[in-house]
């Protein structure tokens, strides 16, 4: 039998390549800085990748991979990682989530502090021959108050930072439990709007997301304090940077300093560049020595796992389990996901508790890769990338919540059932699923029956049960131009409240919505999207 062999594309630690050759069951070779080209002349030989930023794998290149079992990439991003080519070719692609903390949430907080001492402009007016002291005034970080917008692994270490610099710490973050935030000694904010005026310093820690994208726009940055302070070593995109130039250039913001841009390298016309009070850094937030030796020795325990042991950690496209479990529960899989992030886009938020119930025959399979999908599926608003079916557990532990089974023998009304149940402080809600045949439906919301597919746009609201109301609501969706695919209706009394469930063909506008809700015999109305 051969030995595998892995290549290293990109530069990792030298006692990561020593781990990941330890034992010489494993031959590694190291081949630093090989053009695409010079790639897909050697990867077929190759049964693992391992890369950081730098090497781009492509579908062009897995293509070519005809022994590839696992790409390892040495950090958390793996944007530089077709990772949908990879799971269509039955490439796992694992990445590095926890060595590069302490390493971000430092360079974050010297980032706030050089924001407040002007420290970087400082150096350079000495070592220009000035001595420039009444320009440089700065402001003390004591008694100041922080807004750190995410609170994962990094904004938890900046907090902690913060809090020993006698800072007041005001945290947003909607997936963050109460109890979480009070362990970590912040306030917790209910909402961006309320936080972003009482800030002195904010900091951004979330991933990027269609939800997160310009979180800091325009309207948000000219209802900050004057004269804040920002920093931002998360994610380019997080902030809108055109807006934070003209609120740079007004003073509204006082200065920023910047890891992470929206185009890296920032091109040649990048307006930001023209002003002082800001500073950048080339995306050093995981740059240190340390950081390094850690996530490339993580990285080669992981690949030797995988290809030694067939253990998978931190991958981001599978789950762990074995091919013919994996044909088994496949469409339990994707049922408990999609039940998942209907969910976590209907309850609200600050979740403590979210029980997965299994009724019915289900019970006899393996239901632990199931309960981990649905957590992926309700996680990823809150991680973003960051999360996977490996991961998704600790994540919850980290965010304060608290994660349950149960499971009954039979189930009341279909031979097998998912149900789902959140709890926080604002209540609860709860959806469940099944089978009807081969075919998945969304039965249950909120405890009423109903039934709906678990795709696409799906709409929910809550109304009064007369008669007419239905053709009303046909309506106004045509004369939006949203086309109804299926509708069912729900209610618990003739005349009392009624469920109505729609799958749409697209997203509602802020206008339907608008007229939606001038209607009194309506209560609610929430829209999710599932993808496809």
């Amino acid at each position: 039998m051969s030995i595998p062999k892995v290549l290293v594309a990109d530069p990792i630690s030298e006692s990561g390549v020593a781990e990941l050759a330890e034992g010489k069951l494993l031959q590694v070779d190291v081949m630093i800085g090989k053009s695409e080209a010079e790639l897909l002349e050697i990867i077929g030989e190759y049964d693992g990748l391992v890369v950081r930023s730098q090497t781009k794998v492509t579908a062009r290149l897995l293509e070519a991979a005809h022994k590839l079992k696992v790409v390892g990439r040495a950090g958390v991003g793996v944007d530089n990682v077709d990772v949908d080519a990879a799971t269509k070719r039955g490439v796992i692609v694992m990445n590095t989530p926890g060595g590069n903390t302490v390493s971000t949430a430092e360079h974050a907080f010297s980032l706030l502090m050089s924001t407040a001492r002007s420290i970087p402009q400082a150096d350079a007016s000495v070592k220009a021959g000035k001595w420039e002291r009444k320009k440089f005034e700065g402001v003390e970080l004591y008694g100041k108050t922080l807004a750190i917008l995410g609170m994962g692994r990094i904004g938890a270490e900046v907090s902690q930072r913060a809090i020993a610099f006698g800072m007041r710490v005001i945290a947003y973050d909607p997936y963050l439990s109460a109890a979480r935030a009070k362990s970590l000694h912040v306030e917790l904010a209910e909402r961006l709007d309320d936080l972003i005026p009482q800030a002195d310093f904010i900091t951004v820690h979330m991933p990027l997301t269609p939800e997160t994208k310009h979180m800091l726009n325009r309207e948000r940055l000219a209802r900050t304090k004057k004269g804040v302070r920002i920093i931002n070593c998360a994610r380019g995109g997080l902030i809108d940077e055109s807006a934070l130039y003209e609120a740079l250039k007004s003073r509204q913001v006082a200065a920023a300093a910047l890891d992470v841009f929206e185009v890296e390298p920032p091109p040649a016309d990048f307006a930001l560049r023209e002003l002082s009070n800001v500073i950048f850094t080339p995306h050093l937030g995981a740059s240190t020595a340390e950081a390094q030796e850690s996530v490339g020795i993580e990285v080669a325990q992981q690949i030797r796992a995988a290809l030694l042991q067939g253990e998978i950690m931190n991958a981001v496209n599978m789950p762990n389990v074995d091919a013919k479990t994996l044909a088994q529960i496949g469409p339990y899989i994707d049922l408990g996901e999609k039940l998942g992030r209907f969910l976590s886009q209907i309850v609200l938020k600050r979740c403590d508790t979210l029980n997965i119930n299994f009724q019915g025959k289900i019970n006899e399979l393996n239901t632990k890769p199931v309960s981990r999908s649905v957590l992926l599926g309700f996680l990823r608003q809150a991680g973003g990338q960051e999360v996977n079916i490996v991961n998704a557990l600790g994540f919850a532990q980290q965010l304060g919540l608290k994660t349950s089974e149960s499971s009954e023998s039979t189930s009341a009304d279909f031979a097998e059932l998912i149900e789902l149940t959140a709890t926080g402080e604002g209540g609860w809600a709860s959806v469940a699923g099944t089978f009807f045949g081969s075919t998945p439906r969304i039965v249950k919301i909120n405890g009423c029956h109903v039934e709906a597919k678990p795709a696409g746009v799906v709409f929910t609201f809550e109304n009064k049960d007369r008669p007419g109301i239905v053709g009303e609501i046909g309506t106004l969706f045509g004369k939006h131009g949203v086309n109804i695919a299926s509708m069912s209706l729900s209610r618990n009394e003739v005349g009392g409240r009624a469920l109505t469930v729609l799958n749409l063909d697209s997203v509602p506008g802020p206008e339907l919505i608008k007229e939606l809700l001038a209607n009194t015999d309506i209560y609610s109305c929430q829209t999710v999207n599932l993808g496809a």
